[in-house]
């Protein structure tokens, strides 16, 4: 069953389709549906009041699906808030689909086949948004609660991540386990470099709104039961533990690399590029490693990422 009141903007520049996606919709039972004839038109509406579902065209004039897909997705990490997004679209090939899952599409319906698929994947949409923002505003007010209790030993307050002492005993963790049941402990340490000079041009106020919307961005790229923690005042670690080593490479990363430095973050309305460097560390479970060793291998890769940010790929602290 639908819920009414679940608010929803249709994005698409032809009337003919637009009408019957609307239509489909309030002969469902939503009432809360505004449309949208583009994407710049979609973002102000979002600006004034946020929606829960963004059904958009694929292919429009000046801005499309997927363009809108990586602004939406901008917003929702500066404001704590989840968008699921269905693009319409005529495009079948399998390499245009992984592009648009990549970017952070989560469905799409061919238009052949929308008089019956639209609706079963809005009402699968609806449920999903739904738990998705509740389970953001539940973790929201836990991390009030923890901040006004202000019992933070392991962790750090401003992005509800665990702090280098958290981190570190994480690692710990992660090395007994590839010794005792084989695999590798892996270490990322992630990096915003040049910080000084951003935090310098956003102010206080705006550095801490990068840090918090570049760790929602984390969060959203890692597995749910991978570890982060920020070690640093611009730098953070990713911790796991992964049964097969082959899956421990600086391949295996290279799409959170990727959407780290080629996405652009949404700050007080500014569209910022950031400069990110990632340095691996690893132990396989039949090498005896420490701590300190995994971070001093993943502190020499990132530095080498640093000077030669196009090689992450090649850089592995071993």
């Amino acid at each position: 069953m639908p819920h009414p009141e679940t608010p929803i903007i249709v994005v698409d520049d032809a009337r003919f389709s637009a009408t019957i996606v609307l239509r489909t919709l309030q002969q469902a039972g939503y009432v809360d549906v505004r449309h949208a004839e583009s994407g710049h038109a979609a973002l102000l509406m979002l600006d004034r009041r946020p929606a829960q579902i963004v059904i958009a065209d694929w292919m429009m004039p000046e801005m499309d699906g997927l363009t809108l897909t990586r602004r939406i997705r901008q917003r929702d990490e500066a404001s704590n808030h989840y968008t699921y997004i269905l693009l319409l679209t005529a495009r079948e090939e399998e390499h245009a689909l992984r592009e648009a899952f990549d970017e952070g599409v989560d469905d799409y319906v061919t238009k052949a086949t929308m008089n019956a698929q639209l609706l079963p994947r809005v009402l699968a949409a609806d449920r999903l948004v739904a738990v998705h923002n509740r389970v953001l505003a539940d973790n929201d007010r836990l991390l009030g609660a923890m901040r006004r209790l202000r019992r933070r030993p392991l962790l750090d307050p401003l992005t509800g991540f665990g702090n280098n002492s958290y981190a570190q005993r994480r690692l710990d963790d992660a090395l007994r386990q590839a010794s005792t049941r084989g695999g590798s402990a892996c270490l990322l340490l992630i990096r915003i470099e040049h910080f000084a000079s951003l935090r310098e041009r956003l102010g206080r106020a705006g550095s801490r709104q990068l840090i918090l919307t570049f760790s929602r961005r984390l969060q959203q790229l890692v597995r749910p039961m991978d570890i982060l923690a920020r070690t640093g005042i611009s730098t953070f670690a990713l911790i796991t533990h992964q049964s097969d080593p082959a899956q421990c490479t600086p391949q295996s990363f290279q799409r959170l690399y990727d959407n780290l430095n080629q996405r652009a973050f949404e700050v007080d309305t500014q569209q910022l590029k950031l400069h990110v460097s990632i340095g691996l560390g690893t132990s396989p479970g039949d090498v005896v490693a420490d701590t300190a060793t995994l971070f001093r291998r993943a502190a020499q890769a990132m530095t080498a990422s640093l000077h030669q940010p196009s090689q992450f790929d090649r850089q592995q602290g071993h």
